[in-house]
């Protein structure tokens, strides 16, 4: 088995490029029951295919994948029985991949290809002039209603970001982490001061609460959820914005909003509406490499392929019913 080059969270965290690849997500996963393994400054999770003795790797926002990296992860994947590796490198699109008869697009990306990113380095001035008319219109709306923003990582507000979460996966329909992940997820990765929780209250009612992670230079935005209540006093945008001007206090330099549908979206995207309202902020639209499946058992991953195809039909065809 490769061991880990680097044993100590301080040493890790300070070649980790993203909170994916941090200590603490890695013990966050561990404490899921997730195989973490690490390797070279770089972690990957192995998990279990149900009633099989086979695994599916993953590989998130990693580097690029050399030819000595490729052979490594054939290695690890073999003797954690892995069908295949999904690797997303968290790698802009201009960059190529080696060539490898290993590699393909992935059957089933993760993450999306895109993403907006904010630069927080420009003045309040400047980024507020940069915005969409409606965006602007519709922070002056949040306050002028007196919609309270603030960070706030007390128990109360994390059952309140419990409820919202839950009501939000039941109103749009789309299938998301159970409790337990949010519950652990927030005690670790809230332990290594990685994550924050940001509540917009109106009436005594919290309206929209999100869970931020800061990682060096940069702020992400990766879980949040939203109250059906209110919806006029436009309480979500105030929060955006409230946690730009906070992050800009820190010194952090970018604001990742964590996926985007690209630059042609389609209108009816399930998701177009959660585009369009980070496209009011002007970031810039990023394009990363993709999604790739490093490939260790040819034949089970194309029945896999199948497989998988098949699970996906039958649950959307359940939300339907």
């Amino acid at each position: 088995m490769i061991k880990p080059t680097r044993t100590s969270q301080t040493d890790w965290d300070t070649h980790a490029g993203h909170p994916l690849q941090s200590w603490a997500w890695g013990e966050f996963r561990k404490a899921m029951g997730i195989d973490v393994i690490r390797f070279n400054d770089r972690q990957l999770t192995f998990h279990k295919i149900p009633y099989t003795p086979w695994t599916i790797g993953y590989f998130p926002k990693g580097p690029i994948p050399t030819q000595e990296m490729i052979g490594e992860l054939l290695k690890i994947g073999k003797e954690k029985h892995a069908i295949f590796i999904q690797l997303e490198p968290n790698v802009l699109s201009n960059v190529q991949l080696p060539i490898s008869n290993v590699l393909r697009k992935s059957h089933h990306p993760l993450f999306t290809k895109y993403t907006f990113i904010l630069d927080i380095t420009k003045s309040e001035d400047e980024l507020i002039k940069s915005m969409h008319a409606k965006t602007r219109y519709n922070i002056g709306v949040a306050q002028k209603h007196g919609v309270m923003v603030k960070e706030d990582n007390s128990p109360e507000a994390f059952s309140q970001y419990i409820r919202l979460t839950q009501k939000t996966t039941q109103r749009q329909g789309f299938y998301a982490h159970s409790i337990t992940y949010h519950r652990k997820m927030w005690e670790i990765m809230r332990g290594a001061r990685i994550a924050h929780l940001w509540t917009a209250t109106y009436k005594n009612e919290i309206l929209a609460a999100w869970i931020i992670f800061i990682w060096k230079d940069t702020v992400y935005y990766p879980y949040g959820a939203s109250s059906r209540n209110h919806r006029d006093v436009m309480a979500p945008n105030l929060l955006l914005w409230e946690i730009t001007k906070w992050a800009k206090k820190q010194g952090i330099k970018y604001f990742d909003l964590w996926g985007a549908l690209g630059p042609h979206p389609d209108v009816n995207d399930p998701w177009y509406g959660f585009h369009r309202f980070k496209e009011g902020y002007n970031p810039k639209l990023i394009e990363f490499i993709g999604s790739y499946d490093l490939v260790i058992n040819p034949v089970l991953y194309e029945l896999y392929k199948i497989a998988n195809t098949i699970r996906w039909f039958l649950l959307k065809l359940k939300l339907q019913i």
